[in-house]
């Protein structure tokens, strides 16, 4: 699926999301990462997932809470374009939305079943598609963009934060031990 984007399906931003996606059955590969994610992160202990990496950067728990709105708001929008939404739909301050919720209050397992959750639903929505509203286009953050490049940046943004996570919070000297 990737690879049959073209460039003008979605802004210059979401570039680096889409290039992380291999190639394949979009479905399958939302459905297999989000398994990967949780083998990933379920072992990580409450402690753990408070840790910040620098002064100012959100805690593991914050990632995820993070990547569950941002697929909640990517989902909602494909929906909306999906299904003929012609209005510009609004953008949101992740730093904003982050600062606001009560990410550090849940545990690590409560996160990770909201994610599933969330993941299944988007699964769900993308199959319920018929393959011309796969190519419907429409606005978000006032930039055009498709349904098909929406479900792509849905699978990048999570394997962009779990790289995120892997390379600089997994991988910290000073990660507590539990």
């Amino acid at each position: 699926m990737r690879k049959q984007l073209k460039q003008n399906e979605y802004a210059p931003y979401y570039q680096p999301y889409v290039e992380l996606v291999p190639e394949g059955d979009l479905i399958q590969i939302l459905s297999e990462q989000i398994k990967q994610t949780i083998a990933n992160l379920e072992k990580t202990t409450d402690t753990q997932a408070e840790f910040r990496y620098a002064e100012g950067k959100w805690s593991i728990k914050e990632v995820i809470g993070h990547m569950i709105d941002t697929e909640r708001i990517m989902a909602y929008r494909l929906l909306a374009i999906a299904r003929g939404e012609r209005r510009n739909l609004p953008g949101f301050n992740e730093e904003e939305y982050v600062q606001q919720a009560s990410f550090t209050k849940q545990t690590v397992e409560e996160l990770l079943q909201n994610f599933s959750i969330v993941r299944q639903s988007t699964i769900i929505l993308l199959k319920s598609l018929r393959s011309e509203e796969w190519l419907r286009r429409g606005t978000a953050n006032d930039c055009d963009i498709t349904v098909r490049a929406l479900a792509v940046i849905i699978a990048g943004h999570e394997l962009h934060h779990r790289s995120i996570i892997s390379e600089r919070y997994m991988n910290a000297d000073s990660i507590p031990n539990q």
